[in-house]
């Protein structure tokens, strides 16, 4: 009897023990049918269509900086209003050339070194008596790999063109990147603006190619 007794005083709690396990299931089960799908990866912008080769630029340079473009942008044609091999090294050309257009520009350097680097400004490039631009203007530089240096908020320095030179960001007397008037000498100093490197290998260099991409 007492063998008896105790299967019977033990049998609730196997019992409970088992409805638990059951419930157990039935909620491992209702968690599995309700859980949130996984999201969809982000799609990748399309590929920006250039109306003629760049001189500069290799096919994943243009790659890579188009994923840094605003999203407004992406996918936008580039058209080239100005280069070097074609205009001259002029900055007043360079004005005159960016004349009727409005949109964005996209400025890329090769100087004596081989060293890739530029801005994109948010608007065009044009003669004017302050800086102008926005927050979505940026430096850049391939060494070799992208370094893309967006705008740090402390001040309002993007673009300023003067006839002899042309000036993106600025700081402590020094530009991030400047022009002069004939678009075969520059420079590139850490700024505050976009708290960016030199640009280049060094910090005066000389240009052996530029071109203006307008995105529209």
């Amino acid at each position: 009897m007492k063998g008896l007794r105790w299967r019977y005083t033990r049998l609730p709690s196997q019992v409970e023990d088992a409805l638990s396990a059951e419930a157990g299931e039935e909620e491992e089960e209702e968690e599995e049918e309700t859980a949130p799908a996984p999201a969809p990866a982000p799609e990748e912008p399309a590929e920006p269509s250039l109306a003629e080769a760049s001189q500069v630029l290799g096919a994943s340079e243009i790659r890579q900086l188009s994923l840094h473009l605003p999203p407004r942008v992406r996918g936008y044609s580039w058209s080239l209003a100005f280069c070097t091999s074609r205009d001259g090294f002029s900055l007043r050309s360079l004005y005159r050339q960016m004349e009727g257009h409005g949109g964005p520009v996209l400025l890329v350097l090769r100087d004596q070194d081989g060293q890739m680097f530029g801005a994109f400004s948010s608007s065009a490039i044009r003669l004017s008596k302050g800086f102008y631009g926005t927050g979505e203007t940026f430096l850049f530089s391939f060494s070799p790999q992208l370094k893309v240096f967006k705008w740090t908020g402390s001040n309002s320095f993007f673009v300023k063109g003067d006839l002899d030179s042309l000036m993106m960001g600025s700081g402590s007397g020094h530009f991030g990147l400047w022009l002069d008037g004939d678009l075969y000498h520059g420079g590139s100093h850490p700024c505050a603006t976009f708290n960016n490197e030199v640009l280049a290998r060094q910090e005066q260099f000389c240009i052996k190619e530029l071109e203006a991409w307008v995105l529209s």
